[in-house]
């Protein structure tokens, strides 16, 4: 699933929902569209590196439309967003000035936002300054949201599911500290190298797949930063039987990081070091 987020630099709440409807509705006609709106007013005013993780009111709905909106969940955005991934091809996340993820900003400040941030995807005065074909395409290259759920979902689709009697998951995670005197680790920071890793990605899953008795397989490693306790990799793999399931799972997470040039920046409380360099 893509995620857009739309933020406002000075503009009115008319301007930046009319560009959030023309977004939408340009994004629907190409797949299923969440929508996802965070109340920052109702945050609890604590700092984090992203306000997805602040407490605050979170809403969030399916469809043009909305099929259906829940709100006052108690969930986050992040959490939001993992909840759609397993329906949706793209989200609109309205209301986040921090976010990860690809934006546009809306209103009279947001011409000066494109300098220096690469995940700024346009600048706007309002709907009028769009340039919708441009902006998906900008969107679609950038790297989608996936979850565990959102990959097994993918899996059970496969049209050869109805042969398979297994699935096998591998989830890889930040870890705090190898041992209780550790320095903590506070989060990783991963690079890839740009068109290598995704040719490499894709070529390890066909040749996962071409094995006996194996219908589908999904690799999915995280970038940018990934912060203490949450999840860094997926392998999800669809078989007939458990043994070559949870062989493939195995061979695939060993592979992917022997095979995939991914690198890692480790940052603790009292260093940070590029692993690689260090090993």
């Amino acid at each position: 699933m893509h995620v857009l987020g739309v933020r406002e630099e000075g503009a009115d709440d008319d301007a930046l929902e009319d560009v959030v409807d023309r977004v939408v509705d340009r994004l629907a006609e190409r797949g299923r569209v969440g929508v996802v709106r965070y109340d920052a007013t109702i945050a609890d005013g604590t700092h984090a590196r992203e306000s997805t993780t602040l407490g605050g009111d979170v809403t969030y709905e399916l469809g043009v439309d909305g099929d259906w909106t829940a709100s006052g969940t108690g969930m986050s955005v992040d959490d939001a967003l993992d909840s759609l991934a397993t329906d949706c091809e793209y989200a609109v996340v309205v209301g986040v000035p921090m976010l990860q993820y690809p934006s546009i900003a809306v209103g009279s400040a947001a011409a000066t936002e494109r300098d220096g941030d690469e995940t700024v995807l346009a600048a706007v005065r309002g709907p009028g300054d769009l340039e919708l074909d441009d902006l998906v395409t900008a969107l679609e290259s950038t790297e989608p949201h996936e979850s565990l759920e959102s990959l097994v979902a993918r899996v059970k689709r496969s049209p050869r599911a109805d042969r398979a009697g297994a699935i096998a998951t591998f989830t890889g995670r930040v870890r705090a500290k190898d041992s209780a005197d550790d320095e903590r680790t506070q989060y990783l920071e991963f690079e890839k190298y740009e068109g290598v890793a995704d040719e490499r990605m894709a070529a390890l899953e066909a040749d996962l797949e071409a094995r006996d008795g194996i219908f589908d397989v999904e690799l999915y490693h995280r970038t940018g930063i990934v912060e203490d306790g949450e999840d860094i990799v997926f392998v999800v793999v669809l078989a007939g039987h458990r043994e070559e399931a949870f062989r493939t799972v195995e061979d695939g997470i060993n592979r992917l990081k022997d095979e995939v040039p991914l690198f890692k920046k480790e940052v603790t409380i009292e260093d940070e070091f590029w692993v690689h360099e260090r090993s």
